[in-house]
């Protein structure tokens, strides 16, 4: 493992159900015309980096707002696709509180979907990649799910990922600071 490595991490552009709100893990939508806007002004910042991997989540928003910033050859891991809500996919937290009170994705089970253990694993496969090129790698994913990639690439469980606001479209990079892993940027 190098420690010149960083992980930088893209949030997909908007999509019709994140713009209201609504947790979207395995239903495949498409981006929003101004989340495709929006992914287009990534590629100035992400053109000059050289990155040693590129990754996508094979959900088609995550592969376009990939495409649009530049990179429309990343390669495709299904490590990094978003949370499975289970049961309360296509819902928003208030409708799942009114039978469910105080539930969060870090803090309660989600019927149906992942444990946080799950997600977990995936995601540690997700960093032992990253920290294995020599150079910068690039991940193109999901909210959740990239909020509790930056938890364990930091060596934090999953459920750390609850004090990472992520909005759509941004550019966080995860990186080293004397031997320890940090977060050099965040939801920029």
């Amino acid at each position: 493992m190098g420690l010149v490595n960083e992980l930088w991490l893209v949030r997909h552009g908007p999509t019709e159900w994140s713009v209201a709100g609504r947790h979207t893990s395995t239903t495949d939508l498409p981006l929003l015309p101004e989340g495709e806007d929006v992914a287009r002004t990534l590629e100035p910042r992400l053109a000059e980096v050289g990155f040693a991997l590129v990754l996508t989540s094979p959900r088609q928003r995550a592969r376009r707002t990939a495409e649009l910033a530049g990179f429309p050859d990343a390669e495709v891991d299904d490590d990094l696709v978003e949370w499975d809500y289970g049961d309360y996919e296509g819902i928003t937290t208030p409708q799942i509180r009114e039978t469910d009170p105080g539930w969060t994705i870090w803090t309660h089970p989600t019927p149906g979907g992942e444990t946080a253990d799950q997600v977990s694993d995936r995601l540690d496969r997700v960093v032992a990649r990253a920290r294995s090129v020599d150079g910068p790698a690039l991940a193109f994913g999901h909210g959740h799910a990239l909020r509790a990639l930056a938890a364990r690439w930091l060596g934090r469980p999953v459920t750390t990922g609850r004090f990472f606001q992520l909005d759509t479209a941004t550019v966080s990079v995860l990186g080293w600071e004397h031997a320890e892993p940090v977060l050099r940027r965040w939801n920029a």
